[in-house]
């Protein structure tokens, strides 16, 4: 997907698992096609998108974001998870969890750390928590942001890592899921990096309970400007 719609795609996503609350009828596609073209339209509206910001792009409209969301919408609704959802998971409505508020904070052994869950379904006493992606595989950095979930489910739920199912589901180029049960192993591990990556951001901080930086020479720049593309704080840095 050329532009970053994943947010989006998100959105409607979360609107129709709550339709499917009220309604378990089969969706209208041509209604339903002129409801994404609606909210697509809103997006562009509503959202300064970074290309636009950059200068990448003079504009963005409905037409630049509709093919590559309606992909990955028409990818969910075919596929077998979302059938699941339709008889499975849909027979326990009331443990359903639709995008909570907030910013996902969990703790992890006493240290803070955001690991915010999107869509969570609990199912024969198992916790299956879903993340849809429209970007590329990355099993690697997936996996992890998978047992951020399960830490972020034991904190609120109050559950063990062994009924926790997570799982990543590509919408593009075609519907993939990605799935694993954290061993304890792994849930350590996951808590001892998140213990590296705290001090290692204290070590910038020559305040931390105030979460005081230090002075900005003390943040040298990249030489790989490969991540600059990316990066959404161009501004401090003055590089274009």
């Amino acid at each position: 997907m050329a532009l970053e719609t994943g947010g989006l795609v998100h959105d409607i996503i979360a609107t129709i698992l709550e339709r499917l609350l009220r309604s378990s009828t089969d969706i209208d596609r041509d209604r339903f096609s002129s409801f994404v073209e609606g909210r697509a339209a809103r997006a562009c509206v509503e959202r300064e998108f970074f290309e636009v910001y950059y200068r990448e792009k003079e504009s963005v409209g409905a037409g630049d974001l509709l093919a590559g969301v309606m992909d990955c919408l028409t990818s969910f609704l075919e596929s077998p998870r979302f059938e699941w959802i339709r008889t499975r998971a849909l027979e326990s409505p009331d443990d359903w969890l639709i995008e909570p508020p907030g910013y996902g904070e969990t703790r992890i052994d006493g240290m803070k750390a955001y690991c915010k869950v999107d869509f969570l379904f609990v199912v024969d006493g198992r916790v299956v928590i879903l993340d849809w992606k429209t970007g590329k595989r990355d099993e690697e950095k997936h996996t992890r942001q998978m047992i951020g979930y399960s830490a972020w489910a034991m904190h609120h739920l109050e559950t063990d890592a062994s009924v926790i199912d997570p799982v990543v589901a590509y919408l593009r180029p075609e519907y993939q899921e990605l799935a694993m049960t954290p061993t304890r192993e792994q849930l350590l591990e996951f808590t001892e990096g998140i213990r590296t990556e705290t001090e290692q951001m204290y070590a910038y901080c020559r305040d931390v309970r105030q979460n005081l930086p230090l002075e900005k020479s003390e943040f040298p720049l990249i030489d790989n400007l490969r991540f600059c593309s990316f990066c959404s704080f161009k501004e401090l840095c003055g590089r274009e």
